[in-house]
């Protein structure tokens, strides 16, 4: 079995989303397949809840265009019936909560941390629901089996307890499973927390790691890592193979491709890192593995 997971980038339009059906739906073993949020959605989210909590009534505006973004999307990617309208229902229901939350901020005016990862959540929540009706997969909630634990003020992972309740979750693998990426809970209160931005790589690695998979496949908007940053230096090329230590200093020195901690886990159990490109999946894409 393999694990895929999809970036903001991948499922930002309903075109992108439309590749990552194709991808999803072309592999022949059974997969775990990982989102983000709706490209851009964290942003909004982090923006919104901050309007709220200085009193801004035009929070409401920004609000109301995440609901805009979500509902599109769905009538985009799903075709008209009843399918449609149990999806759009399931994420109105979401919404609704966020709305309450984001109004509950605005009057107290006040915007806890641990409000702030409940907000933060709610994109991978949303998207993820939306990819598992596209794809025909089975939805697992990542806060029932992703767990933190408090360190020096931080949320870090609780390893042990996170790859025990993995192997439960997963033991009778569907064909096709989705879960949010990024989303934990903290093993002692059941606090919504989250890995940090780049999370979603990080849940995906666990995932493997947890499950011995053949493969981690991250799929983005670029080709591979590359020589340079593409944007800056045109001649710029994928390099095809890395080291897990030669992709870990690309990343520690700003290389975007891979959120750092991914890294670790799957470099423990010696499972290769294909990075693709959703907008050309028939891209060589660059392979991290030992040698």
């Amino acid at each position: 079995m393999k694990v895929l997971k999809f970036g903001g980038s991948s499922v930002g339009s309903a075109s992108s989303i439309l590749s990552v059906k194709r991808i999803v739906e072309a592999v022949n073993e059974p997969v775990i397949v990982v989102v983000s949020a709706l490209g851009g959605i964290t942003d909004k989210l982090i923006n919104t809840s901050k309007m709220a909590a200085v009193g801004d009534a035009s929070y409401e505006n920004e609000f109301r265009e995440i609901v805009y973004r979500h509902v599109e999307m769905i009538k985009e990617v799903i075709p008209a019936g009843e399918a449609q309208v149990a999806l759009q229902r399931q994420v109105g229901e979401l919404l609704n909560e966020l709305k309450d939350i984001f109004q509950g901020i605005y009057l107290i005016k006040d915007l806890s941390p641990k409000t702030s990862d409940t907000i933060v959540s709610y994109g991978e929540r949303l998207s993820s629901i939306i990819v598992a009706e596209l794809t025909g997969a089975e939805w697992f909630d990542s806060r029932t089996f992703i767990k933190t634990e408090k360190k020096h003020s931080k949320h870090v992972i609780d390893t042990d307890l996170t790859n025990r309740l993995i192997r439960e979750t997963f033991q009778n693998l569907p064909k096709r499973s989705l879960v949010p990426g990024f989303i934990s809970t903290d093993k002692v209160s059941g606090d919504v927390t989250n890995l940090g931005r780049g999370g979603s790589d990080y849940t995906a690695a666990i995932i493997a790691a947890a499950l011995n998979a053949d493969s981690l496949e991250i799929w983005t908007d670029v080709d591979g890592f590359m020589t340079a940053d593409p944007r800056v230096i045109s001649t710029a090329y994928t390099i095809s193979e890395l080291s897990y230590v030669e992709a870990t200093e690309l990343c520690n020195f700003g290389a975007k491709v891979v959120y750092p901690p991914t890294i670790y886990p799957v470099y423990h159990k010696n499972i290769p890192i294909i990075i693709k490109n959703t907008f050309n999946p028939d891209g060589v894409g660059t392979v991290i593995k030992q040698e």
